[in-house]
């Protein structure tokens, strides 16, 4: 399969158009789940696709050294690999290191704004013009609506989308009536798209409980397969 083919045939056009088209730039987009479900995989398919598009893409982790991410990347690639015989691989991996930059930060350590300022440095001074901003690990627990402002705000001027993971912790529920984190509920009208993983008997669903204005729209139609952690149709 030629990477042109790869692109038109991912799951991920299918994610996109359940969500009206995907993120646009400027908006903030959340996958939401408990621990350990796969929210760090769905995030690096969707970073995978925009890469395979020649698109840039910052991948900011607030709980894994650089290296496991690197090699949450190697392996969901070895797995497209294996699943649709890809062509030219050594090339497209190239291509997908040069238009991709991994930063690490500590919750405990550094501010929002000193994060904006350390990406408008990367996109403005290093000519590092990404499309995608992904952003795994932080604890929204300790996010409150100001940053989230903060945050749009650099999105839309530096035209960026914006996916983050978000994880549900303590004592249920986590989600008020409309499937929405109760994490994120003083500010869920700056977010934009959210999206859960609910663990099934033999898959993982993946549910929009938020599109834009919507609550609870239609069904995806898609899962994770529990073993790869890969998206596919339902």
């Amino acid at each position: 399969m030629v990477k042109q083919e790869l692109i038109l045939r991912s799951p991920v056009r299918i994610f996109e158009k359940s969500i009206h088209g995907g993120l646009k730039p400027g908006e903030v987009g959340i996958i939401a789940s408990q621990s350990g479900i796969g929210k760090t995989s769905v995030l690096v398919q969707i970073a995978l696709d925009k890469l395979l598009q020649a698109k840039k893409v910052i991948h900011v982790s607030f709980t894994q050294h650089t290296d496991y991410v690197l090699a949450w990347y190697e392996d969901i690639f070895n797995e497209f690999i294996k699943k649709k015989n890809l062509e030219n691989t050594g090339d497209i991996k190239n291509d997908l290191v040069r238009n991709r930059v991994l930063m690490n930060f500590s919750q405990d350590g550094v501010t929002g704004e000193q994060i904006i300022r350390s990406l408008k440095a990367l996109i403005t001074e290093g000519g590092f013009k990404a499309e995608a901003l992904i952003v795994d690990g932080i604890d929204f627990g300790r996010i409150d609506r100001e940053r989230i402002d903060g945050v749009k705000q650099f999105a839309r001027e530096s035209g960026l989308s914006v996916w983050y993971s978000c994880t549900v912790k303590g004592t249920p529920p986590h989600y008020d009536k409309r499937n929405i984190p109760l994490v994120i509920k003083d500010y869920v009208d700056l977010i934009d798209v959210v999206i859960l993983l609910e663990p099934k008997q033999d898959h993982i669903e993946l549910a929009a409980s938020k599109d834009r204005d919507a609550y609870n729209p239609e069904h995806m139609a898609l899962r994770l397969d529990p073993k790869t952690l890969l998206i596919l149709e339902s």
